[in-house]
């Protein structure tokens, strides 16, 4: 029978459907270092590789301990169907399921109606014990499901009686931005802590990550206005220690200087009072440029500058050791700096649609646990009463 192998000096090639690659990134050689692959797929993939080096059948059949027979079909499929086929296992073959679908449907219900006694989730243990099944069972099962018991995420639904208007408005300068003119995106990362530990930590080592105390102490607090070009990727920012409208005016002052000429400035950003002020309005009508697209309620996920305040609290304070709001402030500067060097967009790729869709099923549910807790929330109306005799 024809070896797969090459007849090129020096190189050794297998054969695809559609392509060629050498033995160094083939894939069989992957699958059978893999610690999670089935044995008879390693046992395949190990058949494809000795091929491919140029063994004879006999040879393979000797060196694995299997017969000639199994070496030549394994050989022949690789060559007509490609690699993928090794995965292939016809129905009836391998072990036999302990538990029917109807003890699996059992788990995964308890997963996710139930709860324990006297805890908030179920591990793997505690769900075995009560399903009368192994551990290792639960987490086959759980893996399978693509369930994680022991994660949660923070969410909150909006409940802003204008959501679609706003989130319609938003999405639309994202994917369309308007024609001569710059998207910003402000806000406010309010109460950063200048935190110094109280020991130094253990660098990192071979078979060691880092350390640092778990309490710390607190040398003051800044606040850091920024505002992300959409296009560019750039930041510009600055550190007030103060979080009022004062600070804003000086922070939309510092971009009417970043961004000199007529161009139209295109403000995204949440509903915080200082936003909206009397002050800030009135400079604001004096100052035509600046037009403001304000996110809805509860919705900080639609402004792109939280993902780049993300990146900051990441990978400039969260492990930082500061010993005054000076040398918290200078790092802050420093990551302004190091980011705008090489700036990185973050590119907006949900529609309206999409979003609407997911929200709708988010809707539904939390509908289901507790009916009416989505419903916009109504204005309250401060009754006025002055002058009115007992």
């Amino acid at each position: 029978m024809r070896n797969i192998a090459s007849k090129e000096p020096g190189a050794v090639f297998w054969q695809r459907r559609h392509c060629c690659a050498p033995l160094s990134h083939c894939p069989p050689a992957a699958i059978s270092a893999a610690g999670s692959t089935p044995q008879q797929v390693v046992l395949r993939a190990r058949v494809v590789l000795a091929a491919a080096q140029g063994q004879q059948d006999r040879q393979i059949a000797l060196a694995l301990h299997v017969r000639r027979r199994t070496a030549a079909l394994w050989r022949h499929r690789v060559r007509e169907q490609g690699i993928g086929c090794v995965w292939e296992i016809l129905p009836g073959r391998g072990r036999k399921a302990r538990y029917g679908a109807a003890k699996v449907a059992e788990v995964i219900e308890t997963t996710l109606r139930a709860r324990p006694s006297g805890s908030t989730h179920w591990s793997t243990r505690s769900l075995a014990q009560a399903q009368g099944v192994s551990k290792s069972t639960i987490q086959r099962l759980w893996q399978e499901h693509n369930l994680k018991p022991h994660l949660q995420k923070t969410f909150k639904l909006s409940r802003d009686p204008k959501f679609l208007e706003k989130l319609t408005d938003v999405v639309g300068v994202y994917l369309t931005p308007p024609q001569n003119a710059v998207v910003l995106c402000v806000d406010e990362k309010s109460q950063i802590q200048a935190l110094d530990r109280t020991q130094p930590g253990l660098p990192l080592k071979k078979g060691r990550c880092g350390t640092f105390t778990h309490d710390y102490k607190r040398h003051g607090t800044t606040t850091l206005f920024a505002a992300l070009h959409v296009v560019e990727g750039r930041v510009i920012g600055q550190c007030y220690p103060r979080h009022r409208h004062q600070e804003f005016l000086k922070f939309l002052q510092q971009l009417d200087r970043e961004f000199p000429g007529d161009v139209s400035l295109h403000l995204i950003l949440d509903n915080y009072g200082t936003h909206g002020h009397p002050r800030v309005r009135r400079w604001l009508a004096k100052h035509s440029r600046f037009v403001l697209h304000f996110i809805p309620t509860s919705s900080s996920w639609l402004n792109l500058v939280e993902r780049w305040f993300g990146e900051l609290s990441e990978k400039a304070v969260r492990r930082g050791a500061f010993r005054s709001v000076t040398e918290l402030q200078q790092a802050i500067d420093e990551f302004l700096v190091a980011w705008n060097a090489k700036p990185k967009p973050f590119v907006w790729t949900a529609s309206v649609e999409r979003i609407l869709e997911k929200i709708a099923k988010c809707r539904s549910r939390l509908e289901e646990i507790l009916p009416g807790c989505t419903k916009p929330k109504a204005r309250k109306i401060r009754a006025v009463i002055c002058g009115t005799p007992h």
